[in-house]
């Protein structure tokens, strides 16, 4: 190998090196639209069912035009519609807290301390004082009103412009259902454009299955909530069930904020009654339904989800959903099983005969 191969083969490195980290900096600097495509993306393959259905319906010229635009339309006033039925949800929290006894609710969390202290031999301060709420009133600063009124306009902004870059984008997903795709494999070299579609055709279904799947989830859990919360007569039922099936869609710790949000809207649903012989074990049987319907979701819903849609062992859907926690955030453990049954189809199209690989996507 002569001086002018080597320079050669190292001018070539740093040309792909260079190339490579300008890709990854422009990505970081569009990860919002990023970001839109891959929301509308996952909407798209939810509204498919709905979209594929008008198109069938609207078969004259046009048709698919007016499909998409009924089904984003239809996608829409379902939000809109969630959206309204929180309102009533935080008049009556309002209400519900102008009614708040602070002296009744100070003494009555004095008298459950003083009791689990008596129980555990335990002697701390905060058990024998009394929560000074005036201090904390007084001691209240007041002047970050106008920050947070101004960062919640920016917020509104931002809100509004992503669900409109959204639904533009969403639209020519459902009037195009292979436009991702043909973007995707005219950025394919042409020796490996057939396994791409390959793997782009089964990614689909699987994902399709896997976000219907999530629906029926959420499903279960807000009539599992709402059932629950009738019997023991808390206002609201449905939108609290709604919001707390929602949480878990976040692995593992959604659960745990569901359990915290059910638990604190019960107790905020009885204010005015006796805290100890009527808040309290109405919050206690309702934080055990609560428990139960996760039970319910963890030995049944789960494991349906994961082996029919993904086609993945729960334990295994378990360390990866840890092991993206630990190195991401929770954002990353939402996203962590799409992108991971992505991964495994894409090494199935590409590696079939490593031997780990076969391990993995033997159920494909």
């Amino acid at each position: 190998m002569n001086s002018s191969e080597i320079s050669s083969g190292i001018l070539k490195a740093v040309f792909r090196l260079s190339l490579i980290v300008v890709v990854i900096w422009l990505l970081i600097e569009v990860k919002s639209l990023i970001a839109y495509i891959a929301i509308a993306g996952v909407l798209s393959l939810i509204g498919h069912p709905i979209n594929h259905f008008l198109q069938k319906v609207f078969k004259f010229r046009h048709g698919n035009v007016l499909a998409s635009t009924v089904t984003i339309v239809l996608m829409l006033t379902i939000v809109l519609m969630l959206f309204w039925l929180f309102i009533p949800l935080i008049a009556q929290q309002g209400r519900n807290l102008s009614l708040l006894n602070v002296e009744n609710l100070e003494s009555d969390i004095e008298y459950i301390l003083q009791e689990i202290g008596a129980v555990l031999n335990i002697n701390h301060p905060i058990l024998d004082n009394q929560l000074e709420f005036s201090n904390l009133i007084q001691d209240l600063n007041l002047d970050f009103i106008p920050q947070l009124f101004n960062s919640l306009l920016t917020t509104i902004g931002s809100i509004t412009f992503g669900l409109f870059s959204i639904v533009f984008i969403l639209f020519f997903f459902f009037k195009d259902s292979m436009l991702l795709k043909r973007m995707i494999l005219t950025l394919s070299p042409e020796n490996i454009k057939n396994r791409v579609n390959a793997s782009l055709s089964k990614i689909k279904i699987l994902l399709s299955r896997y976000f219907v799947g999530l629906v029926m989830q959420v499903s279960i859990l807000i009539v599992i909530y709402t059932i629950l919360l009738t019997i023991f007569g808390v206002k609201n039922a449905f939108i609290i069930a709604f919001l707390c099936a929602l949480m878990n869609l976040i692995p593992y710790i959604g659960p745990i904020i569901g359990g915290v949000l059910i638990t604190l809207l019960t107790m905020s649903s009885f204010i005015g009654e006796d805290f100890t012989s009527y808040i309290l074990p109405r919050t206690l049987y309702v934080l055990i339904g609560f428990i139960l319907g996760q039970l319910v979701d963890n030995f049944f819903s789960q494991p349906f989800i994961y082996s029919t849609s993904v086609k993945s062992h729960p334990l295994e859907i378990f360390i990866v959903i840890l092991a993206t926690g630990i190195i991401t955030s929770p954002l990353g453990m939402i996203i962590a099983i799409p992108v991971y049954t992505a991964l495994k189809v894409i090494l199935k199209e590409f590696f079939p005969e490593n031997e780990i690989v076969r391990s993995l996507t033997k159920n494909f």
